[in-house]
């Protein structure tokens, strides 16, 4: 069966997961910072809502299965 959040322990799907929505938060942040020409001239709350809706994609696509975690 394939490696799902269904079939895994639960607290290390949970951390794999949370690892990897906070780098995904971190990357798009990031990504979208350079789009000001200066850093007072960001919409921080585009940024931050941008960012944190990248993190909760990256935790339901986890859902699906995550490499790091193997089966049981």
């Amino acid at each position: 069966m394939k490696n799902n959040i269904f079939n895994v322990n639960t607290k290390k799907w949970l951390k794999a997961a949370a690892i990897r929505a906070v780098k995904t938060f971190a990357q798009t942040a990031v990504a979208l910072i350079p789009a000001a020409a200066m850093i007072t001239a960001v919409d921080w709350k585009t940024v931050l809502g941008t960012a944190a809706l990248a993190a909760v994609a990256s935790m339901l696509t986890s859902v699906a299965g995550l490499p790091e975690v193997g089966e049981e």
